[in-house]
């Protein structure tokens, strides 16, 4: 007969034998509960992919478009602030476009489609992205091409600047007022540069003339009618 020791010890190594073989099988998910919201984070902890409590899926997965989320910054009161931040970032969108490629990638075309959209989203006036985000769901990026990208930038923020009773800018005179100087040296030595053809004599963004509108060769919408100095 075992003495109730030894049974005792025989029922508790069963049991921990029995716990240790269902974690083999089936081993716990490290995830980690905001107490103060209640949110659920993946094994990164904090810094980590947010998991969805319903479906169980990353919030920067794949199939989550979030560049078409909602406005994520407050009201900016400050309306010496408003100002300053509205220019800076008008001077950094006017720059970037006339500097996209002429032939761009469908890679460079979608990453130039994303940063208008999260700029939508990220804009430090949440006012201010509100008013842009309802421009783009009527007027969608343009990316097909540097000029087209150029004069489709330019058209939202003659709108911007009618809502706000300021002077339209002339697209003719787009490169004039934002053209860094900087040419269309590749990035890289081995880079593809830029075909004659797009360029300007002094090596700066094209001369886009009137009249030389057509159609956004992906999503077929009319082009903004503008134009740079001849």
């Amino acid at each position: 007969m075992l003495s109730r020791f030894t049974k005792l010890f025989l029922i508790v190594a069963l049991i921990l034998t029995l716990f240790a073989s269902l974690l083999a099988l089936h081993p716990p998910a490290r995830v980690y509960i905001d107490p103060w919201t209640g949110r659920i984070f993946g094994e990164g902890g904090v810094d980590g992919n947010d998991i969805n409590v319903v479906t169980g899926k990353s919030a920067l997965s794949a199939d989550v478009d979030v560049a078409k989320g909602k406005v994520i910054m407050p009201v900016l009161g400050n309306a010496t602030a408003k100002a300053l931040l509205g220019q800076s970032t008008w001077r950094l969108l006017h720059t970037m476009t006339l500097r996209y490629p002429e032939h761009p990638t469908p890679d460079e075309r979608a990453a130039l489609k994303s940063y208008f959209y999260l700029q939508a989203r990220l804009y430090p006036c949440g006012e201010c992205a509100e008013e842009f985000q309802q421009l783009l769901e009527k007027y969608p990026p343009q990316t097909s091409s540097r000029k087209t990208a150029s004069l489709w930038l330019c058209h939202i923020h003659n709108l911007v600047n009618e809502r706000l009773k300021k002077p339209q800018y002339d697209c003719m005179k787009l490169d004039e007022t934002y053209d860094c100087g900087c040419g269309d040296d590749p990035v890289r030595g081995d880079a593809k540069s830029t075909p004659e053809s797009t360029t300007a004599a002094d090596g700066g963004p094209p001369r886009i003339r009137e009249g030389d509108i057509g159609e956004d060769e992906l999503t077929g919408e009319g082009m903004i009618k503008g134009g740079a100095r001849r």
